[in-house]
């Protein structure tokens, strides 16, 4: 049976390709989510590829996800760096939790450094743009694998 993955995007993410010498690239969050799907379906995963603007709606996703999904692929974008309550959130999820970010947050002002995300994710892929997004997904399904005995 295949496993879900909750793939939640946050603020301004549904802007992706609009500013293709931008920090994200020229790659639309359309053509991102499709990428996603493809790769999502090669590896065995039902993906449900999300993106809110809200931090509430993030949260009620996070814990709609302890019932219908099997691992979370989160970018909270600017989130990350001030929401307890998606972090809360997260802690509540028994999952593998993978924090992904288009950019290199750590090369970009000094306020991205801290994600309250980090503390819940089991790892974090940070500055490989697109790519990140699908290595997130590969790295959900090597978790979500069965124990070898």
């Amino acid at each position: 049976m295949p496993r879900t993955v909750y793939f939640l995007n946050g603020p301004n993410a549904n802007l992706y390709g609009l500013d293709k010498h931008g920090t994200y690239g020229s790659a639309s969050f359309a053509s991102i989510e499709a990428c996603c799907q493809g790769h999502a379906a090669e590896l065995g995963l039902t993906l449900d590829f999300r993106q809110s603007n809200h931090e509430g709606v993030l949260v009620d996703w996070i814990q709609e996800a302890r019932l219908n999904a099997d691992a979370i692929v989160i970018n909270a974008a600017g989130l990350s760096y001030s929401s307890v309550p998606i972090l809360d959130a997260l802690l509540a999820f028994d999952g593998p939790i993978i924090e992904a970010h288009m950019s290199n947050i750590w090369k970009r002002e000094s306020f991205r450094h801290h994600s309250y995300v980090s503390k819940a994710a089991t790892g974090v892929v940070a500055g490989l743009g697109a790519l990140g997004y699908r290595l997130a997904l590969t790295a959900v399904a090597e978790l979500l694998k069965e124990p070898q005995q």
